[in-house]
């Protein structure tokens, strides 16, 4: 934890002294489009499709921006690239990052959240007893790192883990399949399939969304001189990511696909359209709740706040308010 607030430390200060000399998107002038450079947390994937579908339908262009996805992977941390300008929005993985970002007072704030579910899953052997996750306790779980300042907290909290069944994931499914005993983390839309189709094997499958966990994810962040200075670019993006979002899921994909594929060679259409599918079929997008896509609520974040605050990740005197507005967000 020391190591991440240093990181987060060092962006509020890049952020408080770039803030002043950026020149954030302005609004378009003479029909000028905006130009938005966004970076996504990984590697293109159906679970930023929505994103993709709003830049190959023309979403984006006309609400009058230029889009440019950036696309993440292993070591792109997005909010060093807000900090540093490279980018002038963001995806939020999760609730956590958010909040730690406005503990700090980085000013950045999630404007939209596009999963109403944290996908994060656990995943156990199948005929071992485990039936729910209560009966994970005293198993071995192999989390990665970020995991265990993430949801394992709250895991922790609801089920009485304890660290002693920690172990190191490093995105190799090996350890877990060689461990009939041991569960391992997971993306409802990623790892369970390629466990299933490269292995054999048909796991058992915890959305902790389901179980209570309150996070959302795949949230858009914004720096607050963007906020300031170009709002309507903002609430453009967010508009035009929520349309996009439900045309993925509801309507002909093929283009964003296509764009998805480009971006990143190794995805295979079998594994956007079995991703697709999980996330209507458990509404990951759209909650189920039934509100608009891209939604959030401050009810929702200060239960989240709440339970964070409960375990002592966050002093129980921070706003929650603090990381997120609602300003922009779908009503």
């Amino acid at each position: 934890m020391k190591a991440l607030r240093f990181v987060v430390l060092a962006l509020a200060a890049a952020l408080a002294a770039c803030s002043p000399k950026s020149e954030p998107a302005k609004a378009p002038e003479a029909n000028a489009p905006v130009t938005i450079r966004f970076a996504t947390d990984w590697r293109a994937q159906a679970e930023q499709g929505g994103f993709y579908q709003a830049l190959a339908s023309g979403e984006y262009a006309r609400r009058g921006l230029d889009v440019k996805i950036v696309q993440g992977g292993p070591g792109v941390n997005v909010p060093q690239l807000l900090a540093s300008g490279a980018v002038d929005l963001g995806m939020g993985s999760n609730s956590f990052i958010v909040m730690n970002l406005a503990q700090e007072g980085v000013p950045v704030k999630a404007v939209a959240a596009f999963m109403q579910k944290d996908p994060q899953v656990l995943i156990a052997h199948p005929d071992t007893g485990v039936e729910k996750i209560a009966d994970l306790k005293g198993h071995p779980i192999l989390l990665s790192d970020a995991s265990i300042t993430a949801f394992w907290v709250w895991l922790k909290a609801r089920y009485g883990f304890t660290d002693d069944q920690v172990r190191k994931y490093t995105f190799n499914p090996a350890p877990f399949l060689a461990d009939k005993r041991a569960a391992q983390q997971g993306y409802l839309t990623s790892e369970p399939y390629t466990i299933e189709k490269e292995a054999g094997l048909k796991p058992k499958v915890f959305l902790l969304a389901d179980e209570g966990y309150p996070g959302y994810a795949t949230m858009v962040l914004a720096p607050d001189s963007l906020i300031l200075k170009n709002p309507a670019a903002v609430l453009a993006f967010v508009e035009a990511s929520a349309k996009g979002w439900s045309d993925y899921l509801n309507g002909d994909p093929s283009k964003a696909d296509a764009l998805i594929r480009k971006d990143n060679p190794e995805m295979t259409q079998d594994v956007l359209d079995q991703a697709r599918e999980k996330m209507r079929t458990y509404k990951i997008v759209e909650g189920a709740e039934g509100r608009p896509i891209g939604a959030m609520s401050d009810a929702r974040w200060q239960t989240f706040f709440d339970m964070a605050a409960a375990q002592g990740v966050y002093p129980k005197t921070l706003d929650p308010h603090k990381a997120y507005t609602l300003q922009f967000a779908p009503k």
